[in-house]
């Protein structure tokens, strides 16, 4: 096997290792966590369930989504609102839901034993809203309100449960900010991974802030549609942070898990982690300078996503692509990760490029978060993988394990060209059925090719669960 031979070339600010340095560095720049060998594992395990039981229940809401834009299905599907109604809660479900009940997992895993109490609260909060989002659909009619980030059906039931997941998950926050390990001075590859988790913790509890915030200051007045979008809008940009610094920490550990060596130092690490905590600290003064209802608000709050996004993704994608190369044979239960790793490196990527391409309000919008969403997604697939046998159960080691994230991402690139290209003909976002008004052949191809990618992404979702349950079916060999 060749090395890269730049890897030998010192370099200032990056990792480099030498002879008898190897086995000293090894332990103290391994991107790896530890796993809790106390009550924490089974509220670790608490979180995942809930993560991925709210990955399912969207699957099954997102095949209706699927069919309802597809040409020649889509007129099983005649009530515009039945296609926003399953995308509400489809939406909560894969993003809000399984992102935050991840980080949950996470979060717990990396600190302290210290208040259990508030710590299952916190879970049980967030488990009863989740169940109650589900449920809401089926017990009262409600208007669909498709705002950015956080869309909702308005009436009493679907928003008891949001409110319910929100203070599960702000208690949560809580008991993690009192219950953090130390990083330490001497910062390691570990430590940088919990400095980075800290970091989405604290965006999260921003988060939270704003949402409130912004519900404190907006009147009630307002026309549904303006004033949901305008209370999630603060909150959100912040929760795209939280969302992000899971990732980067998702992909350092997964390059590191494969043997991957990154050119970067774990202080490094750290320091882009603190670049992108830096953008969330000043989100309050988009608040006290502006009104939440100006544009000068929401202006500044997307210059600072774009600060803090633009200079801390690049240098890690682009480490971690650099670490993966030449590609190296590993056992089966690796394969699983480092396909996850590169299909989410590439989705997150096709998504960002995307985003530069949106002029107007049409289809190219959906297919730019889908990008960035999907990318997050198969990091948390991969670190899932990577958790099983450290738990206790056995590793994904199979050929359908391995070849999962490849089906999922295939499937979503499908499902964003497909979109962007309808987008180009001005399919517009948001509409199902008769209300997408597909004119053209392209737009036709373009949809049909959006509908074919979601359906194969539909079974790569249904892969990674069942590869999932098998797993925890089965005792770790040892």
């Amino acid at each position: 096997m060749i090395d890269n031979p730049l890897s030998a070339m010192p370099i200032p600010g990056v990792l480099h290792v030498t002879g008898a340095s190897r086995q000293h560095a090894a332990s103290d720049f391994g991107f790896d966590l530890g796993i809790p060998q106390d009550a924490r594992r089974t509220l670790v395990m608490a979180w995942l369930g809930l993560g991925l039981l709210a990955l399912l229940a969207s699957g099954l809401f997102s095949v209706l989504l699927v069919l309802s834009r597809t040409p020649q299905l889509q007129n099983l599907f005649p009530i515009a609102d039945f296609f926003r109604v399953a995308l509400v809660v489809h939406v909560d479900l894969s993003v809000l839901v399984w992102f935050l009940a991840f980080g949950g997992a996470l979060w717990t895993l990396s600190g302290t034993q210290r208040f259990q109490g508030l710590a299952w609260l916190a879970f049980g909060l967030a488990a009863l809203g989740t169940l109650v989002m589900c449920v809401a659909p089926f017990v009262q009619v409600a208007t669909p309100i498709m705002a950015n980030y956080v869309p909702v059906l308005d009436g009493p039931v679907f928003l008891t449960g949001l409110v319910l997941f929100g203070a599960g998950i702000t208690v949560l926050c809580l008991r993690s900010m009192l219950s953090v390990a130390p990083v330490g001075t001497r910062i390691t590859g570990g430590g940088a991974l919990r400095f980075g988790l800290s970091a989405a913790m604290v965006a999260n509890a921003v988060a939270v802030l704003a949402f409130a915030w912004s519900w404190i200051a907006l009147p009630r007045t307002l026309d549904p549609r303006i004033y949901y979008e305008l209370v999630f809008w603060g909150g959100g940009h912040v929760l795209q942070f939280a969302y992000t610094l899971l990732m980067l920490v998702n992909w350092i550990w997964l390059a590191s898990a494969i043997g991957a060596r990154l050119p970067l130092s774990p202080r490094v690490v750290a320091l882009l982690m603190a670049i992108a905590l830096l953008s969330v600290f000043l989100t309050p003064i988009t608040y006290l300078a502006y009104e939440v209802t100006s544009v000068e608000h929401h202006r500044l709050q997307t210059l600072l996503m774009r600060f803090g996004g633009g200079l801390v993704i690049p240098p890690i994608a682009l480490a971690v692509l650099w670490s993966l190369w030449p590609a190296r044979p590993l056992e089966a239960a690796k394969r699983p990760l480092r396909a996850s790793l590169i299909a989410s490196l590439v989705l997150f990527s096709a998504g960002g490029i995307i985003g530069f391409l949106i002029s107007g309000s049409n289809v190219k919008i959906p297919a730019h978060y889908h990008g960035c969403i999907v990318g997050v997604t198969l990091a948390m697939m991969g670190v899932v993988y990577l958790l099983l046998p450290r738990l206790g159960y056995a590793a994904p080691s199979s050929r359908a394990a391995a070849w999962q994230p490849t089906v999922y991402g295939a499937g979503q690139m499908m499902h964003i060209i497909g979109l962007v290209w309808s987008g180009g003909y001005g399919v517009q976002r948001k509409v199902a059925g008769a209300d997408q008004v597909l004119r053209s052949t392209q737009e036709v191809m373009g949809m049909g090719l959006m509908g074919l990618g979601g359906l194969i992404a539909i079974v790569g979702g249904i892969m990674f669960v069942v590869i999932v349950l098998r797993a925890l079916r089965q005792p770790k060999s040892q």
